[in-house]
């Protein structure tokens, strides 16, 4: 250990009441107080930037499994609008009814683990929260389907390898019901998106429950993260890149380019950003039970 000295070789007595003063917590108290710290940072985290969701449902198969666990950035559509193509997450509206409702948790025990872990993102989603993908964004025209069965967006068809089971096109379109493939063309109103599940046969989506408003949407799931085994990325699809711009842009102002993200995380952002996000879940973070519905 190095000393300082005085000029006569003695100790300097500041630093040495100093040292005196730095004394080892010991661990009985530590240990807590680094639990409490990490437990905040993972509210604060789970708040603002990103979230685990659980998928409880097949209406994203094969993209994502019953049982997986998908990251969702929630500070992307803050500084910029969803992108067709996108897996998001979102609240549903009043015609956007759950197919199931979760079971209550059972004892003290069990509404306080679901508490604590709906407080640092690791249980179960809401009853009123979805995953699906974006097919049309502000001013875009969806149906289906053309002579090959495809869904068109602004007159172009969309190739779909995602979609391993479709729903069959012999069954008449009801706007009620998302039993059938087709369904009349839907211009996407503004400050609104046309969402629709990977697995057709079963998905509930716009089809039948009409576009969501784009404040809704909690954020985009950009990766799957458990289990280990199907850890890869939720990028867009190719077939997205050839539709045009949409004919009406939407009502909510384009922010600046955001500085270029890593996962789909930016790394800077401006403090006006950080006001919004702010703002924003703190709207959202009183319906926070998630429960992604089919």
């Amino acid at each position: 250990m190095v000393q300082v000295l005085d000029e006569d070789g003695t100790v300097d007595p500041w630093r040495r009441r100093v040292r005196r003063g730095r004394r080892q917590m010991p661990l009985w108290q530590e240990l807590p107080l680094l639990l409490v710290v990490a437990f905040c940072l993972a509210v604060l985290i789970r708040t603002f930037l990103l979230q685990a969701f659980f998928i409880p449902s097949g209406s994203m198969e094969d993209t994502l499994l019953i049982g997986d666990r998908v990251l969702v950035n929630k500070v992307v559509y803050d500084v910029r609008d969803p992108v067709r193509g996108e897996v998001v997450v979102f609240r549903g509206t009043d015609r956007w009814v759950a197919q199931e409702s979760p079971a209550p948790p059972a004892g003290i025990v069990g509404r306080t683990s679901r508490t604590l872990g709906d407080l640092v993102g690791v249980s179960r989603p809401g009853e009123k929260d979805f995953i699906k993908r974006v097919i049309g964004v502000p001013g875009d025209r969806v149906r289906c389907c053309d002579d090959q069965g495809r869904v068109l967006v602004n007159g172009i068809p969309l190739d779909e390898p995602y979609v391993v089971r479709d729903s069959p096109l012999e069954v008449p379109p009801n706007p009620k019901e998302c039993r059938s493939r087709r369904f009349e063309e839907v211009v996407v109103p503004s400050g609104q998106i046309f969402v629709m599940g990977d697995h057709r046969l079963v998905s509930q989506d716009a089809r039948c429950q009409g576009p969501v408003p784009i404040d809704n949407v909690v954020g985009r799931a950009f990766m799957v993260v458990w289990p280990s085994s199907r850890w890869a990325p939720l990028s867009v699809p190719e077939t997205f890149a050839q539709l045009s711009r949409p004919a009406v842009a939407s009502a909510t102002p384009s922010a600046p380019p955001a500085p270029a993200p890593v996962g789909g995380v930016a790394l800077v952002l401006p403090v006006t950003t950080l006001i919004t996000v702010v703002a924003r879940s703190g709207r959202s973070v009183r319906a926070r039970q998630r429960r992604l519905l089919p």
